[in-house]
């Protein structure tokens, strides 16, 4: 996979993709990532990428011209399609489906803007997806790009190790995730519940799901709506419930 993040900032983006699992994933030739300031398109000599907006008010606005040409000549000398993700306020809450979604693409461009906002322009004929990634407002599109890519790299091939990771995860099976617990069994007279001491994977399986379940009825139990619950899960609600 090919990801490119189109930012007045690229400094923002040294640690992150330079450590952990993104690290990891570049060593291991799943993701190819490229870092573009779209000023260096800017078409004027003081590199403006930014005005006054028409009909006055607050703050100042992204020009079409510096990440149209940027877009153009990505897609130029790219040999795949990209999917270009604007990352703003009004998109669409991002999702571990959509995580999935965009895992399965070979190219993402993403647009990371600042200032008061977008010429709508970039919006209405560059953008294939806009994403937001929850009803609050960051500086600029930095910090969620590198969210989502994060989230979306996780899930290529033999990133993680452990190809059941990423189908465990919390949402992935539309529950939260179960517990974890790891060494000691006995912690200051908190202990590992019985179950995972057993080593009949049968029972432990079993344990997972329930507490799994009971997780998510108490902690989100908006999942619930759609989930389709079997027979036993529904017994489990009711146990829950008294």
């Amino acid at each position: 996979m090919r990801i490119d993040f189109l930012t007045l900032f690229p400094a923002m983006f040294e640690g992150v993709l330079g450590q952990s699992i993104l690290k990891k994933a570049q060593e291991k030739n799943a993701v190819h990532f490229n870092v573009i300031n779209f000023r260096d398109y800017a078409d004027d000599k003081h590199q403006n990428v930014d005005d006054y907006p028409y009909g006055g008010g607050a703050g100042m606005v992204l020009k079409p011209q510096p990440i149209f040409d940027a877009v153009e000549a990505i897609k130029k000398e790219s040999e795949t399609k990209p999917r270009i993700i604007l990352v703003c306020p009004q998109g669409v809450t991002y999702t571990q489906k959509k995580a999935e979604e965009l895992a399965k693409e070979e190219h993402l461009l993403f647009i990371c803007g600042h200032y008061e906002g977008y010429d709508d322009r970039i919006r209405e004929h560059l953008v294939t997806d806009e994403i937001s990634i929850g009803d609050f407002v960051l500086t600029g599109g930095e910090l969620p790009s590198m969210v989502i890519a994060d989230s979306v790299v996780r899930l290529l091939p033999d990133v993680l190790g452990n190809e059941d990771s990423p189908v465990l995860d919390s949402f992935s099976s539309g529950l939260l995730e179960h517990p974890h617990y790891t060494r000691p069994g006995d912690f200051r007279g908190m202990k590992v519940p019985d179950v995972l001491l057993s080593g009949n994977h049968k029972f432990i399986d079993e344990w997972r799901e329930k507490e799994s379940l009971r997780r998510t009825a108490e902690r989100r139990p908006d999942l619930l709506n759609n989930y389709p619950l079997s027979k036993k899960q529904k017994q489990w609600l009711k146990e829950f419930e008294k």
